[in-house]
Order: structure tokens, then C-alpha cells, then sequence
């Protein structure tokens, strides 16, 4: 898969795809659905397939004071869509230009004339251009227009795929069930488990004095999961995957204010980790955080931690 940050003077190469629209933060199954149409045109056609997404996040822009709330890093989304077999991803910077295109000048500036595109998918609700006010049927005239044909995706869900937008998979959803401590309920709209990935940085070292050396990764702009202890899986950057333990927080029993980090205890395993980029899967929820009364009483419930999480790792 090629990533193409640019959307003025590309190459043949890099023109002519079906491509699926949108942010695609998570890559949740709803968004699975409009790639697929996408998919479904390249493959009628034999046009490789593309997705246009954009970075920074429209949604950074436009509310720069909102909490932090993405569900992936441009890294993740690139190995999200390489395995579903895209060829093509469009990172396309969401800068003073791109906010100021009409929806008309979106479709005709970016999509025909810059892009080439052949095909355009999107989801039954996607919103396009300046003020939001492109929207499916616009997509459709614009297409017809230039060329290009258009494929709406309905809303997709537990009851899924009947054009209702009740319980459709959203990436709010996903934000609000890891918010309430649901990595579960994530997982099942995600179609895979939430995954942190980050640089394991140095800690306050307490975890290795007490014999349980936690590799430290910064929740940077990721939404903020619900504060305690989860059952986890971790990659390496070698390849390996381990069982842990992790909390997501601030650690309230040592004194000290920090930003919210992800502190996980990856079992049976000591190695070096500093300085290397490791992805955990957050598995299950266990508790929230706690402020113990002394360090004694803290050891002991992580021992409890670890042994129920490792027989929610076992059974999984």
C-alpha cells in the first residue's frame, strides 16, 4: 500500500482509484462497509483501490479545545487499511485550503481533478466540504457531473445494514464505550480489540522496585479510556505478543501529578523496552483505579490483577 499526502500534481500511479471518503478513525466495521463498496467498484472495473482520509483530524481544527478523542494513530490506520487490502491511502492535510473548499470545489478540485477518481464511496451520513454542507445526494450530482460514479453505504449495526441510524457502529461509540470502561463492547464495533501504540518512555521506576516493571506509553491525543485496570495484549516491535496487565491513569497512591499514561506489567518477560514502539490491546476491564493506603496494600490487589487477568487472557 502506497500513502499519498498530496492531492495536486500526482502522478498516473497515483490517480484514477475507487476510493471510500471519510475520517475513518477506527476503521470500525461501518467504515469496513464503505470500503467495501469501494472494493466492490475497483474490483468491477479493475481500478486499484483507494481511501481519502485526512490528517490532522477535521475534528482538531475545528474544536482545538476538545478533549482528546482519537481512536488511532495515522500508523494504525495505515496497517488497519493494508489489511483489508487498499492500495492506495490519501493522507490529506487538512490545512487552510481543504477547510476552505464548497463541497462543490471538494468534489471537483480534489476528487476529479486531482485524485482522478473513477468512484466515490460513502457512508449514509458523511458531510463533505466547507460548513458541512455536502452530503450523499450532493455526492451523487457531483459524480454525475464529472464522471465519477457514487455508492451511499446504509447505516450498519447490530441490527444492522437497514439504512437506520439507531444503533449504528460509530466512532462515538466506540469513544463512549471505552470512556465507560467497555473495551468489550469497543472491540465488537471495532471488529478488534483498541489499541494504544506509543514510545515506552521513562517512568518514576517505581513498578521495577517493587517487582513489577511496567513499560510507560503516553496516552498523547488518544481518547482517554476509563481510568483503572485492564487485561491486556501487547506488541512488540519484533513481532512477539504478550499477556499483561495494565492501568490507564495517574497512579493516585504515589505522590506526584503526571499526565494519564498507560502503564502495563507484561507477564513473564523482562527486557528492555525504552525507546521502542509497542501497540496494547486493551482486553477487558477489570477495575477502576484505586488510591491505596500504602504500597503493601497496593502490591497486593496488582497480584490479584494479574492472576484475574490472566485467566480472562487464558480463556480468550
Amino acid at each position: 500500500m502506497r500513502i499519498v499526502r498530496e492531492w495536486r500534481g500526482l502522478s498516473q500511479d497515483d490517480r484514477g482509484a475507487s476510493i471510500a471518503l471519510g475520517n475513518f478513525d477506527g476503521v470500525h466495521r461501518g467504515h469496513q462497509a464503505v470500503i467495501g463498496l469501494a472494493a466492490a467498484a475497483a474490483r468491477d472495473q479493475g481500478l486499484p483501490l483507494g481511501v481519502v482520509s485526512f490528517e490532522p483530524h477535521p475534528r482538531r481544527i475545528f474544536q482545538p479545545d476538545a478533549p482528546a478523542f482519537r481512536l488511532m494513530k495515522p500508523e494504525q490506520l495505515a496497517r488497519a487499511l493494508d489489511a483489508l487490502g487498499v492500495d492506495l491511502l490519501y493522507l490529506l492535510p487538512f490545512d487552510e485550503v481543504m477547510r476552505e473548499l464548497s463541497d462543490q470545489a471538494f468534489a471537483e478540485q480534489v476528487l476529479h481533478q486531482g485524485l482522478g477518481v473513477r468512484h466515490v464511496a460513502v457512508g449514509f451520513d458523511i458531510s463533505f466540504g466547507k460548513g458541512r454542507s455536502g452530503s450523499p445526494a450532493t455526492m451523487q450530482a457531483y459524480g454525475g457531473a464529472l464522471g465519477f460514479g457514487v455508492s451511499v453505504a446504509e447505516a450498519v449495526g447490530e441490527g444492522g445494514g437497514d439504512g437506520e441510524s439507531e444503533g449504528k457502529f460509530s466512532s462515538t461509540e466506540v469513544r463512549n464505550a471505552l470512556r465507560e470502561g467497555r473495551p468489550e463492547l469497543a472491540a465488537g464495533i471495532l471488529g478488534r480489540p483498541f489499541a494504544i501504540e506509543g514510545e515506552v518512555r521513562h517512568g518514576r521506576q517505581l513498578g521495577r522496585t517493587l517487582g513489577y516493571p511496567t513499560a510507560n506509553v503516553e496516552l498523547d491525543d488518544y481518547v482517554a479510556p476509563r481510568f483503572g485496570v485492564y487485561a491486556t495484549r501487547t506488541r512488540l516491535s519484533d513481532g512477539r505478543t504478550l499477556a499483561g496487565v495494565a492501568n490507564i491513569g495517574v497512579n493516585p497512591t504515589v505522590a506526584g501529578e503526571i499526565a494519564p499514561r498507560l502503564e502495563v506489567w507484561l507477564f513473564d518477560f523482562d527486557e528492555d523496552l525504552y525507546g521502542q514502539v509497542i501497540e496494547t490491546d486493551l482486553i477487558a476491564f477489570l477495575r477502576p483505579e484505586a488510591k491505596f493506603a500504602s504500597l503493601e496494600d497496593m502490591t497486593a490487589q496488582i497480584d490479584d490483577d494479574a492472576s484475574m487477568a490472566r485467566m480472562i487472557l487464558s480463556a480468550g
